[in-house]
C-alpha cells in the first residue's frame, strides 16, 4: 500500500439533456443518470446507485483484507446493500446504510472468527467512515457444501 494521503480524480460531462459521462484515469467510463425516483431512465447507474455499491464493495475488500492478515479461510462472500434516501430538516441525504453479508467458509472453519472478521469488516470500512449516516451490519455464517 502507498504512503497516504492518496488523491482520487474523477472527471464529469454532461449536456442539458442525456447521460452524464464519469472517467477516471485508466478506468473504462461509467454512464450515469437520475434514478427513476428523480425522474430517470432507471437503466443507468446513478450517484445514489453508485454510493450504495462503494458501500457493498468496500465492504467486501475491507473483509478480504482482514481475512488474509488473519489467515482466515473463506469460500465466498455475499453483500446486499439497501441505502435509505430521506428528508431531514430539509436535507435531502442517505439516513442509513444496512449490509446483508452472507460468508460461505469451509467445512471445518471457525465460524466464530469468521463473524469477527464481518463485523471487523464493518467498523473499517473507509467509505461507511466517511459518512454520517448509520451503518447496521447483518451478518450470516454458513459451512460450504
Amino acid at each position: 500500500m502507498q504512503d497516504f494521503p492518496h488523491l482520487y480524480t474523477v472527471t464529469a460531462a454532461g449536456a442539458a439533456d442525456g447521460d452524464v459521462v464519469l472517467e477516471g484515469a485508466s478506468l473504462p467510463p461509467i454512464m450515469t443518470a437520475p434514478p427513476t425516483q428523480f425522474g430517470g431512465p432507471g437503466d443507468r447507474w446513478s450517484p445514489e446507485a453508485l454510493l450504495v455499491a462503494a458501500v457493498a464493495d468496500c465492504f467486501i475488500l475491507s473483509f478480504r483484507a482482514i481475512a488474509r492478515a488473519t489467515k482466515l479461510p473463506w469460500d465466498q462472500l455475499e453483500c446486499a446493500v439497501s441505502g435509505t434516501l430521506d428528508r431531514v430538516e430539509k436535507v435531502t441525504q442517505f439516513t442509513g446504510f444496512h449490509v446483508h453479508a452472507t460468508l460461505r467458509v469451509r467445512p471445518g472453519g471457525d465460524q466464530i472468527k469468521a463473524r469477527q472478521a464481518l463485523e471487523r469488516a464493518e467498523q473499517i470500512c473507509l467509505i461507511t467512515n466517511s459518512l454520517k449516516a448509520k451503518v447496521h451490519l447483518d451478518a450470516t455464517v454458513e459451512v460450504s457444501s
